[in-house]
């Protein structure tokens, strides 16, 4: 008699069925595992081993056969301990196995009977529901499966014991319940920011349109405070972008007991970052961080100092909000729809072009340092300022009026102007950056003067066809700002004022 079990195998954000099939059979005694398992897999026979003994029950003297179908299918994590032991039970007749086989079952198994967290539940649990079965993991992870939906059942024991007195009808699991994590209400304001206005207009500009933003200033000029500030004038995640950053945070096994977060992502990794780091992938294929900041932000401080070939790879991502990776035995696609936010000195040295700063490297400090951010990188970032030294007397000024809780409001409402406007032209885009070049003329109507203007310096400029369609989006954000109808020629030549980085070689005083 084989028992039949199912589980699930991750690629990428997708879960794939895996059919755990157990055999026990005559033979010299021996317990095997095939269907091509890795390290944590194989491993599984000693946790499953002393978690049913901790529970009363002995593996038989018998030749034991675990089956992973289908087998050219690589597996991979410790979430195959729980389908095993349930395979196991059922195959010995401690269960029934018409019981478990309309189970999808993961989790880890401790040595004492417990079942521990794993990653990877919520899209078990959309596989699932999607499919018609029902499934059992870790109670911690209870909460989290639930979003999938309310008409399924999950069982989310705390351990092996509990499960299998709700299975004998002697315990009722009751079903868990999804929750969200409380949004923080500590988080930076912008009201601590001294002076910086134009930055903090610029940090409104890409919150209420989702663009790129670089500055570029002297050390202790305020770049990092302005980036941290701005997840607090972000709006909050809607339902179906919630449950995509929760996936990816659910495969990489970053959610919090269970609970779906309504702040947007903020990742900031260290410039020391290697390719896998930031884009994903690895010998076992995990998202980077361009993806766990999906529908968020990705800050990049001191950015000329993340290795040139690391920023470059950025470069495709920024466009088509997703990372494809290739790799000989596998193909991962990751979602990645980020703001990017990055910070840099104007030089090595940090002071060019500073009043009264002579650099004795001259105008070499600062074109050696700006030379290792590449023209198409800096082509795709739509807000590029200059965040000056704050003065002492900026220091000394009292708090400003305005804080996030103002400026969010006014995110918010752009935003909105921008979900009324892609409904009515029946477009699934969320914020203006999204917009694809051939809806431009459609979305985005420019008065005569501004388009002059617009022509006019961009054939001084020498923009590209990207930078041209940025500058256009840019200013559709600025006006949805002042809730005008249509592009002026003010938001026009805001909006080139912000492409137009400036040239931060050192100069004498």
């Amino acid at each position: 008699m084989v028992a039949h079990i199912k589980t699930v195998t991750f690629l990428g954000t997708e879960a794939l069925a895996v059919d755990v099939q157990v055999q026990i059979s005559s033979g010299m005694p021996a317990f095997n595992i095939v269907g091509l398992p890795d390290k944590a897999v194989a491993e599984s026979r000693e946790r499953v081993r002393a978690a049913l003994g901790a529970v009363g029950l002995a593996l038989p003297p018998k030749r034991i056969t675990i089956n992973l179908a289908p087998g050219d299918l690589p597996k991979e994590g410790s979430h195959f301990d729980l389908p095993i032991a349930l395979g196991l039970m059922a195959a010995a007749g401690i269960i029934p196995i018409d019981y478990i086989a309309r189970f999808i079952a993961i989790g880890e198994l401790s040595l004492d009977g417990s079942i521990a967290k794993v990653g990877g539940s919520l899209p078990t649990a959309m596989f699932a529901h999607s499919h018609n079965l029902s499934l059992i993991c870790p109670a911690e992870c209870g909460p989290e499966a639930a979003w999938a939906g309310d008409d399924f059942e999950i069982l989310a024991p705390h351990n092996l014991i509990s499960l299998m007195n709700h299975i004998k009808g002697e315990q009722v699991l009751t079903r868990p319940v999804a929750s969200v994590q409380k949004t923080a209400t500590n988080m930076p304001d912008l009201r601590d920011i001294r002076g910086q206005e134009t930055a903090k207009r610029a940090l409104e500009i890409t919150a209420a349109g989702g663009h790129n933003m670089l500055m570029v200033g002297p050390p202790g000029a305020g770049k990092s405070m302005l980036a941290s500030r701005l997840s607090g004038i972000l709006p909050v995640l809607e339902t179906s972008e919630m449950l995509e950053t929760s996936i990816i945070s659910s495969v990489a096994g970053n959610l919090m007991n269970g609970q779906l977060s309504q702040t947007r992502p903020f990742r900031a990794p260290h410039h020391s970052a290697s390719m896998a780091a930031l884009i994903g992938g690895g010998s076992k294929p995990k998202p980077g961080e361009i993806s766990l900041a999906h529908r968020g932000v990705l800050f990049l401080d001191e950015l000329p100092e993340f290795a040139p070939r690391v920023l470059d790879s950025l470069r495709q991502p920024l466009e088509t909000g997703e990372v494809l990776i290739s790799r000989a035995n596998y193909h991962v696609n990751y979602p990645a729809k980020f703001q990017l936010i990055a910070a840099m000195n104007p030089c090595k040295c940090g002071m060019a072009g500073q009043v009264g700063h002579v650099c004795k490297r001259g105008a070499r400090c600062a074109d050696d340092y700006q030379a290792r951010l590449s023209g198409p990188l800096l082509d795709r970032i739509d807000i590029h300022i200059h965040v000056p030294a704050v003065s002492p007397q900026d220091l000394s000024l009292p708090a400003a009026e305005e804080g996030s809780l103002e400026v969010a409001k006014r995110v918010a409402d752009a935003r909105q102007i921008q979900t009324n406007r892609f409904k009515q032209h029946g477009l699934e885009f969320l914020t203006n950056s999204e917009i694809s070049p051939q809806y431009i003329d459609d979305i985005v109507i420019i008065e005569a003067a501004a388009r002059k203007l617009l022509l006019t310096a961009a054939d001084k400029l020498k923009l590209s066809a990207r930078a041209y369609h940025r500058v256009i989006r840019l200013s559709r954000t600025i006006a949805d700002i002042e809730a005008s109808e249509d592009v002026c020629l003010a938001h026009i030549a805001e909006a080139l004022n912000y492409r137009s980085l400036v040239d931060y070689k050192a100069q004498a005083a």
